[in-house]
C-alpha cells in the first residue's frame, strides 16, 4: 500500500509539512526562562520502576538483560519502559548510546510475538550505523527468546534485504530510504507492524527526512504505537509529533539535567591551531593509562592527525563515516578489547561508540553544533562511570566554549597538572 492510497490515516494533527502546525489557541509549549527555549521541561508519567525484575518482563528477556550487563535500569529506563510495555504513544528525552537504545529493545521485545514470522516493530534509524548498532542491541537482548532483527539500510544489496524479509524478521531496524523502498516494493510488509520507533527524533523529523518519515508512517496501521526518542528535543520536533502521535506519554528531561552529572570538563588553551598537535603528544601517557576517544569536525582532519601521530610512533587508531562498514567493525572491536586504547573519530560517529572502559573524551576542535557536545562527552560518562573530557581551546574558540557552559549550565575550567589522578 503506498502513502497516497492512504490519504485518510492521520493519528493526530493533519500533516501539512510545516513544523508550526499546532492549534493556535493552544497553550504555548514552553513559557520559562529565556534562553532554554528549544527544550520542554515537562513529564506527565509519575511510575518509576527501579528494578528490571520488577517490570513482569518475559523470562526468557530477562535473561536477555541480565546476560548482557545490565543489572539496574537507568533513570531513562524506569521511567519510560513501563509507559512503552503498556502500549502508549510515548516521547522520551535520553541519553545517546546503550541506555537509550536498550529503552525501546526491551520494550519491542516484550511486546512481540515470536511465534509469528512477522515484521511487528519498526526502527528508523538516523544513520546506517546506528540501525546497525541498534541491531545489535535487540539480537543480543533477544538472544534467549530467538527474536530475529534484521537491519535494511541504503549501501547494502536490496535484494538481501528481501531475501530475509521473506524469510520473515520480528524486527526491522533501517534508514528512512531504504525502509520507505523496500515498503513501495511490497518486500516490507506492513499489516502486522504494532510499534514504529523514531530513534534520533530530532534528525528524522529535521528538513532533510521529515517527509519520507511520514511517509512511511503513512503506510502503517492506524493503531500503531509510537515511540519517539532523542537526546535533544526541540520544540519544532515536539510540534511535528503531533501529526505522529495522539495523547503522548511525555518523559522529557531539562536542558540542564542533560549533561554533564558524573563528567569532569576542562580546558587547555592552545595559542595556534599547529600548537594542538604537541599539546596531545604530551598528553599522550595520561591518554593510554586508559580508553580515550579524540574528536575532530572533519574527516580530513581525522586522517590528518591518525598519520601524524603513526609518524611520531604513537599508537592510535581512527574511525568515521568514509570508512567500510566492515572496516569500521574491526576497528570498534580492536578499541573495545584493548587492543587499541586510543580512538580519533569525528561527530558522525559520537552516538555509536558503547565502549564501557572510556572515561576520556578530547576535543580537538570544539563541536561546530553546540548540542554534538554532549554527545561526545557523555561517551566517557556512560554506565554510571566517572568521565574526564578536554577541550582544545584556541583564542576565536573561547566564544564557543562560553556558548557550550551557558548552554548547558555547567562549568568548564583550566586542566590542572594532576589530570592522571582524576581518570
Amino acid at each position: 500500500m503506498s502513502a497516497s492510497a492512504n490519504p485518510e490515516k492521520i493519528k493526530g494533527e493533519e500533516w501539512t509539512g510545516d513544523p508550526k502546525n499546532g492549534p493556535g489557541d493552544e497553550k504555548p509549549m514552553y513559557d520559562g526562562p529565556p534562553g532554554m527555549e528549544p527544550y520542554f521541561v515537562e513529564s506527565n508519567w509519575e511510575e518509576v520502576v527501579d528494578n528490571f525484575n520488577d517490570m513482569n518482563l518475559k523470562e526468557e528477556l530477562l535473561r536477555g538483560i541480565h546476560a548482557n550487563g545490565f543489572v539496574k535500569p537507568s533513570a531513562i529506563q524506569q521511567r519510560t519502559i513501563m509507559p512503552c510495555i503498556k502500549g502508549h504513544d510515548v516521547i522520551a528525552q535520553a541519553q545517546s548510546g546503550t541506555d537509550r537504545t536498550a529503552t525501546f529493545s526491551i520494550s519491542i521485545l516484550q511486546q512481540i510475538d515470536t511465534s509469528i514470522r512477522e515484521c511487528q516493530a519498526l526502527i528508523l534509524a538516523s544513520t546506517r550505523e546506528t540501525a546497525v548498532q541498534i541491531q545489535k542491541v535487540v539480537i543480543a537482548l533477544g538472544d534467549f527468546m530467538n527474536a530475529m532483527c534484521h537491519a535494511c539500510i541504503g549501501g547494502t544489496n536490496v535484494r538481501e534485504d528481501i531475501r530475509k524479509l521473506e524469510m520473515g524478521v520480528h524486527v526491522v531496524v533501517g534508514t528512512v530510504g531504504r525502509v520507505l523502498d523496500l515498503i513501495k516494493r511490497r518486500a516490507l510488509r506492513t499489516s502486522s507492524i504494532k510499534i514504529f520507533v523514531l530513534d534520533d527524533a530530532d534528525e528524522m523529523l529535521s528538513r532533510g527526512s521529515k517527509d519520507k518519515t511520514h511517509e512511511v508512517f503513512m503506510n502503517l496501521g492506524s493503531e500503531v504505537q509510537v515511540i519517539l526518542l532523542s537526546a535533544t528535543m526541540p520544540i519544532e520536533v515536539l510540534d511535528m509529533s503531533k501529526c505522529f502521535m495522539k495523547e503522548p506519554i511525555r518523559i522529557l528531561v531539562k536542558t540542564e539535567e542533560l549533561t554533564l552529572e558524573g563528567i569532569k570538563q576542562f580546558f587547555i588553551f592552545v595559542d595556534k591551531e599547529d600548537w594542538k598537535l604537541d599539546t596531545l603528544c604530551d598528553l599522550y601517557d595520561t591518554l593510554s593509562i586508559t580508553h580515550a576517544v579524540i574528536f575532530c569536525n572533519t574527516r580530513r582532519k581525522v586522517d590528518w592527525l591518525t598519520e601524524n601521530m603513526h609518524t611520531r610512533d604513537f599508537t592510535v587508531s581512527a574511525m568515521h563515516g568514509g570508512m567500510e562498514q566492515r572496516e569500521q567493525d574491526l576497528i570498534m572491536r580492536q578499541f573495545r578489547t584493548g587492543s587499541s586504547r586510543v580512538l580519533i573519530t569525528t561527530d558522525l560517529l559520537a552516538k555509536h561508540i558503547d565502549v564501557p572502559q572510556v572515561s576520556l573524551v578530547i576535543n580537538y576542535d570544539l563541536p561546530s553544533n553546540r548540542e554534538n557536545y554532549i554527545h561526545r562527552i557523555r561517551i566517557g560518562g556512560r554506565f554510571g562511570r566517572k568521565g574526564v573530557a578536554i577541550n582544545f581551546v584556541k583564542e576565536q574558540d573561547k566564544r564557543v566554549l562560553n556558548d557550550i557552559e551557558q548552554f548547558y549550565n555547567t562549568t568548564i575550567v583550566e586542566m590542572p597538572m594532576n589530570i592522571a589522578d582524576l581518570i
